[in-house]
Formats: C-alpha cells, structure tokens, sequence
C-alpha cells in the first residue's frame, strides 16, 4: 500500500490551531476519509491537542505532518500524525483535576490514539500518534464510536 505524507508548518501563535484543524479536515477528504467517518473527528481532535501542546507549551513553530494510506481509500490502514517542535523538552502527561481547564491533552491522546510516543528530532522533539482506520462502524453509532483496532495493520513508517 502506498503512503501519502503531507505537512503543513504552524506557527507559534493559538490561532494556528484552528488553521491546521482545517488544512486536515481538507488533507483527510483528499484521501478518501469523509468528514462523518468517526476516524475523522478522533484524527481532528488529536491535531488540535498535539499542535495546541506544540504551539502553547513550546512558543515555537511547529511542523504537522500525516501519513495517509493510499488507494483503495476503501480499505483499513494507519493514519499517523506527528508534530515537530524546536523544545527539547520532553512531553509532560498530567493528570487534571475536574474543575481544572487544562492538562488534559495528553491524556485524550493516550485515550484516542491507538498508539503514540514520542522522540528527540534535531534540537526539538517530534511526538506522534497513530489510528487504525477499521470498518466502517455499525449502523446508528455516531461520531464518538471508536471502531476497535485492526488486527496486523500498519503504515511501516517508524
């Protein structure tokens, strides 16, 4: 199977997370994942929390890459998302209290991604996460159903 990579640089300001949630949403219907797919929206939500711990924590430019299983866009495979940034600073998961605002982003990744991790890129750090594109899910389940991970599959790419 084919790999599509495709990147987009962000820079150090907020905004840019809503702009790169966009430049994806587009990269994904580019590649044969429609925007109702529930692969789609875990993939969205994934970006804004690695670019938003990117450009947040960092106050850097970062680099938002994926990896998108080529044709046929009709079968499984391994979507993986990486975010470069210039801090050597290791990610940090916390554990937010309810009432609290933030810390959260990498507990969701770790809760969606069906893989992630991350490493030292440069003088920077590159974390990645990975979803297994499975099944289509059952008839009546929307968005939030996470279809289970496929057996065997993935990009090859490490």
């Amino acid at each position: 199977m084919q790999v599509l990579q495709v990147q987009l640089e962000v820079g150090p300001d907020p905004a840019e997370v809503g702009r790169a949630r966009r430049w994806a949403r587009s990269r994904l219907a580019g590649s044969g994942i429609a925007a109702d797919e529930p692969v789609a929206e875990t993939l969205i939500l994934l970006i804004s929390e690695l670019v938003t711990n990117a450009v947040v924590h960092t106050g850097c430019p970062a680099v938002l890459r994926m990896l998108l299983p080529g044709v046929p866009a009709s079968e499984p495979g391994t979507v993986r998302v990486e975010v470069a940034d210039r801090s050597a600073r290791p990610p940090r998961q916390r554990h937010a209290e309810r009432d609290e605002t933030n810390g959260r982003g990498l507990e969701l990744v770790d809760g969606l991604a069906d893989r992630w991790g991350w490493q030292h890129e440069g003088g920077g750090k590159r974390i990645w996460c990975e979803v297994d594109r499975c099944e289509a899910p059952p008839p009546g389940r929307g968005a939030a159903f996470r279809a289970p991970a496929c057996e065997g599959v993935a990009l090859g790419v490490r």
